[in-house]
């Protein structure tokens, strides 16, 4: 029986567009949910102006603007596949999710993971757009992504593992484009991984209940009363971490007041985040969309700032 997902953007067209036999796939994927490949797009993009600017070119390279976008679209949806195969059983206990398309039955594994198979090779064809190492550079980010479906089952901060597949594009934007990796590049990934860390602690309150009673470890239950001083350190090492990498890049005042208009975005989450009020904690999860936006907004205006013939 179909059924739309509990955290899902009320009214998507999947919802209302989409033929009925393409919703589950859809849902699958996490289409009716953007706000995860934004999530992974926008490190991307950032580290992608960053390299620009070190390189001293006058804008970030739009096709790889564009081959990282839809990149990110298709990886979303193959790691959000992947996740959902590997914890159907959890996601049957948990009321956020026991509505996801896997644990009521309206995809079978078989499927699932064929439908896998085909967005990683969409994933793969956009990597094989690049040079050799920067292929071999995303090629490593499947570790983590392989692991983390089941680190929640062994430690208690398995965010951390999340960060660091979801921070692998600081690392792809500046590979792809200077063909290396070097300090810069190291510390926006860095900041990068507090910053998810940060901001799942904040998407974790929505199931604290239910993953007390299903046994699922989450970093939002291991702060406990500390929720909000924890996740304000993450949010100010991310800050302090990619501020340095503008730094080490060469970026200018615009760079560094999109890093401060980023800090501001954080830090008023960090002001309005509550302990298991998980509807306010899925707007601010939601609102890191905004929060990355300004940040790259503010990094790609210092490059063509810096590099625009004078």
């Amino acid at each position: 029986m179909e059924s739309r997902v509990a955290d899902a953007v009320t009214g998507h067209w999947v919802d209302r567009l989409a033929p009925r036999a393409a919703r589950p796939y859809l849902r699958l994927a996490r289409i009716d949910r953007p706000i995860g490949w934004w999530l992974l797009l926008l490190p991307c993009w950032w580290s992608t102006a960053l390299a620009a600017t070190r390189a001293g070119l006058p804008w970030p390279d739009p096709r790889h603007l564009l081959l990282f976008l839809v990149g990110a679209v298709a990886m979303r949806g193959a790691g959000s596949t992947y996740n959902d195969i590997a914890d159907r059983d959890l996601d049957a206990q948990v009321e956020r999710t026991r509505s996801r398309p896997l644990p009521s039955g309206q995809v079978g594994t078989r499927a699932a993971a064929i439908f896998l198979a085909a967005q990683a090779l969409v994933g793969f064809l956009v990597l094989m757009q690049f040079d050799a190492f920067a292929i071999g550079v995303g090629l490593c980010s499947l570790i983590p992504v392989a692991i983390y479906p089941f680190m929640k089952r062994v430690m208690s901060m398995p965010q951390l593992v999340l960060g660091l597949a979801f921070s692998w594009g600081a690392l792809m934007g500046w590979a792809a484009l200077l063909d290396q990796l070097a300090a810069p590049a190291w510390l926006l990934y860095a900041g990068t991984i507090a910053w998810v860390v940060g901001y799942d602690t904040i998407y974790a309150v929505q199931d604290i209940e239910d993953d007390e009673i299903a046994g699922i470890r989450s970093s939002a239950r291991f702060f406990g009363g500390r929720l909000r001083v924890a996740v304000g350190a993450c949010y100010g090492a991310a800050v302090l971490l990619i501020g340095a990498a503008a730094y080490g890049a060469g970026a200018g005042l615009l760079g560094f007041l999109g890093v401060a208009a980023f800090a501001g975005h954080l830090g008023r989450q960090v002001w309005r985040l509550k302990a298991r009020d998980g509807r306010e904690a899925l707007a601010l999860f939601r609102s890191n969309r905004g929060a990355g936006l300004i940040l790259f907004v503010g990094l790609a205006a210092d490059t063509i700032n810096q590099g625009w013939p004078g």
